[in-house]
């Protein structure tokens, strides 16, 4: 069985976001990086579904020649090869391409490793990106290779050439089963991720990456500019001192409705 997982690099969640002075891109100067949770997730299962019935995984991102840090962690969790399609940052030091750019380029990355080592059985994404958050890769990249998606994934098993999977829907869940190959856009919560061991981290740390150069195409999508939105603010107010402090704490409490 081969399994090939997609993710990206986007900025560590929780980080505090800012933007370049003109509001079109956010200022990555002072951002740590990681792979989106969803991919995180899809990246254990990947790993966990070629162990189940052998094969190999691979994963594969489109991004700056610094992805080649996100790809080795998911090597170290136990992913077997790694693919960079490497792209270069705007004036911003931004690299990233549009949806439908970036599944062009993915689709013609997989019928290049597929026409050399095989089809895959699996593809799989994140549900949604964990900045742009535009849920449109994985359909676009099962559209252009002809293949069954299905997105909202929180259950996977695979036999006699099929899949079948557990979809999360607003009032619990439903259950499709697929003919492989097939594209799969997993959510957070299908697994629990594993933490890269010593040993996972030295063999990834070796590891070679393999480059395929993506063919530029005209996206659908022109970015005007970013907001940033405004930052919860909490404010600590002395009410008093002992007794003294009793009405005051009084009228706040009726002020927020609890007398």
């Amino acid at each position: 069985m081969r399994i090939l997982t997609c993710v990206k690099r986007v900025p560590s969640p929780g980080a505090k976001i800012t933007l370049t002075a003109d509001g079109t891109a956010i200022d990555t100067r002072h951002l740590g990086f990681t792979i989106s949770p969803h991919e995180e997730c899809a990246v254990e299962e990947a790993v966990q579904l070629a162990s189940a019935h052998g094969g190999s995984s691979t994963v594969l991102t489109l991004g700056p020649a610094e992805a080649e840090e996100q790809l080795r962690n998911a090597i170290a969790m136990g992913i077997d090869h790694a693919v960079l399609l490497p792209i270069e940052p705007d004036e911003h030091g931004v690299a990233e391409w549009d949806p439908r750019a970036t599944a062009h380029a993915i689709a013609e990355a997989v019928t290049g490793l597929e026409a050399d080592d095989g089809p895959f059985d699996l593809l799989l994404f994140g549900n949604e990106s964990a900045d742009a958050g535009n849920f449109q890769v994985g359909v676009r990249v099962a559209e252009a290779l002809g293949r069954p998606v299905l997105d909202g994934i929180k259950d996977i098993e695979v036999a006699d050439g099929t899949a079948r999977v557990r979809r999360s829907v607003p009032d619990g869940f439903t259950v499709h089963q697929l003919p492989l190959p097939a594209v799969l856009a997993v959510k957070e919560g299908i697994n629990l991720p594993r933490y890269p061991a010593m040993r996972g981290r030295l063999i990834a740390k070796k590891a070679t990456i393999r480059q395929l150069q993506p063919t530029p195409r005209p996206g659908g999508l022109r970015r005007l500019r970013l907001r940033a939105p405004e930052q919860q603010r909490t404010e600590t107010v002395i009410l008093g001192s002992g007794a003294d402090a009793a009405p005051a704490a009084a009228d706040v409490l009726e002020e927020v409705g609890l007398l």
